[in-house]
């Protein structure tokens, strides 16, 4: 397919009827629900995405591919990538969960090459309005979804934030707390899935080889999706999605991770297929087919807030002082390479920061958030001589000085991350080598949901004392981050799940902390 056929396919709720008539459409014959894997929307220009996939009987694809020998697997995944036909889908969108109140209905076409996903684009509904949807096919009918386009006059927002859901370290019950804490917003940061394969003494594990070809990212996809959590959490409302690294290979930089025999450009195009396919995204992230899948984005929450939502993995050059003849990350010592220094080194890539050079600072939002996947400040591991992790942004240390400029002049900026498994909380410095260098914006970088840290609580507190812009660090629990926001200030609560191993863990607040208008830093409640 060239990319004006994939345009329409993305966006088969606006298919010209020419189009759409010619294209033969399947009749349902269903001997199993079509939407198990659930409903999800998302902010679009102008309004909203609504997503689902067209999918009868991938649960029990999954349980009979777990029971299959390696080379027999290979064989079955083959089969599952042959095309299949076109499917026409009809949705729904009401005022009221009854569906009584029809606001607007219509069908779209679930088309194979996109795996039958299904993204309706609508605009020119009522901003700040709950509204309702579902998709029916046949005689099936999918979950009830929640979704609202973001409001032009808010006066108070709540939104959570997560990151790092790996399947095999626990149970995502803890979207059924963030559900009952009912956020307006969910901001995802990054390792929505993770692509290895299996590994001994792991909670929950699936006997799926690593992740390689798009039928190995969509079977991935496909297997978190058929959580129940993660699954209520997405209808309760709208997601805002960017990656990280997990969603294609460990620590990758461009095309290149770990391995630069296996990662490269065609496992990356398979990946971005993938995520596109399973995520809530308008059309116009498809940018040239799958090599490029722009996420970088602004969304408004009227004059109250703006999220700038970045992109670090896809533009970014290579990470600094690498071993010879492979790929990924490490932590190098400061004096031993200059190379982590260079000031022409790139973590977003040209384009997206020109972007944000004009986006940031002409904000007249009351709170402007930056959407990003890791740790922005500086930690500085001091063991004898200064280390740095050459992954997050310590290994773009140059880039982190553009953005710092950036944030010196936005009214009251929020940098929002994932990725280190660990909750911090930070002052952000206009130089963080100078104590006394004034503090431009406040840092809150979530715990994970699941995913383990590699740090003990001792080593967190001993990088926390090293680095005194640090405010706050607690690797020991997985939870998400609670953000009640209005004119006044962000209030922060760091929710933590007792036992992740659990289907439903209790979960409760073990800090809080806020930001009030006008003064950059955090406080603690």
């Amino acid at each position: 397919m060239n990319r004006r056929d994939l345009l329409r396919l993305a966006a088969a709720a606006a298919l010209p009827l020419p189009w759409r008539k010619a294209v033969a459409l399947a009749p349902p014959r269903l001997q199993a629900d079509p939407f198990a894997l659930g409903v999800a929307s998302g902010p679009s220009a102008g309004g909203v995405v609504l997503w689902t996939r067209v999918a009868p009987g991938l649960e029990a694809t999954l349980e009979r591919l777990s029971h299959l020998p390696f080379e027999d697997y290979l064989a079955a995944r083959r089969r599952l990538e042959a095309q299949s036909e076109p499917i026409e889908v009809r949705w729904e969108l009401a005022a009221d969960d009854g569906f009584r109140r029809i606001v607007r209905r219509g069908t779209a076409v679930a088309a194979p090459e996109l795996a039958h996903s299904v993204h309706v684009e609508l605009a020119g509904l009522q901003p700040g309005r709950w509204y309702f949807y579902r998709f029916v096919l046949g005689d099936a009918v999918s979950p009830v979804g929640r979704t609202r386009p973001q409001p032009t006059a808010a006066e108070r927002v709540r939104f959570a934030l997560a990151s790092c859901q790996h399947y095999e370290y626990g149970h995502f019950g803890a979207y059924e707390a963030m559900r009952a804490d009912d956020p307006e917003l969910v901001l995802f940061v990054g390792d929505y899935i993770y692509e290895g394969g299996p590994r001994e003494r792991r909670y929950r594990p699936h006997p799926f080889p690593t992740a390689r070809t798009l039928a190995d990212y969509r079977l991935r996809h496909a297997l978190y999706r058929l959580d129940p959590a993660l699954q209520r959490m997405h209808a309760h409302c709208p997601w805002v999605l960017t990656w990280d690294d997990h969603e294609v290979s460990n620590d990758y930089a461009g095309d290149v991770g770990e391995d630069p025999t296996i990662d490269g450009a065609a496992r990356r195009a398979a990946a971005y297929q993938a995520y596109y396919e399973h995520m809530p995204l308008p059309a116009a992230a498809l940018v040239e087919r799958f090599s490029h899948v722009r996420v970088y984005r602004r969304i408004d929450a009227g004059a109250l807030a703006s999220f700038f939502v970045l992109d670090d993995r896809q533009y970014r050059d290579r990470q600094a002082c690498q071993p010879p003849g492979r790929g990924g990350s490490n932590v190098v010592e400061d004096d031993a390479c200059p190379e982590r220094r260079d000031a022409a080194r790139t973590l977003l890539g040209a384009e997206q920061l020109r972007w944000l050079r004009g986006e940031l600072p002409a904000s007249r939002a009351r709170f402007n958030f930056l959407v990003q996947q890791t740790l922005f400040s500086q930690v500085a591991r001091a063991n004898g001589a200064r280390r740095f992790w050459n992954d997050g942004w310590d290994g773009y240390p140059a880039e982190r000085a553009r953005v710092c400029e950036l944030l010196a002049r936005t009214r009251n900026a929020v940098v929002l991350g994932g990725d280190v498994h660990t909750t911090y909380v930070c002052d952000v410095k206009a130089d963080f080598d100078d104590p006394a260098s004034a503090v431009i914006a406040t840092e809150f970088c979530g715990t994970s949901i699941t995913s383990p840290t590699s740090f003990s609580a001792e080593a967190i507190a001993r990088l926390a004392a090293a680095n005194p812009h640090v405010r706050f660090a607690d690797g020991t629990r997985r939870g998400y981050l609670l953000a009640d926001l209005t004119p006044q200030a962000l209030q922060v609560r760091l929710r933590v799940a007792d036992d992740v191993t659990q289907p439903l863990p209790q979960v409760t607040t073990a800090a809080q902390w806020s930001v009030h208008d006008g003064r950059a830093g955090a406080q603690p409640d």
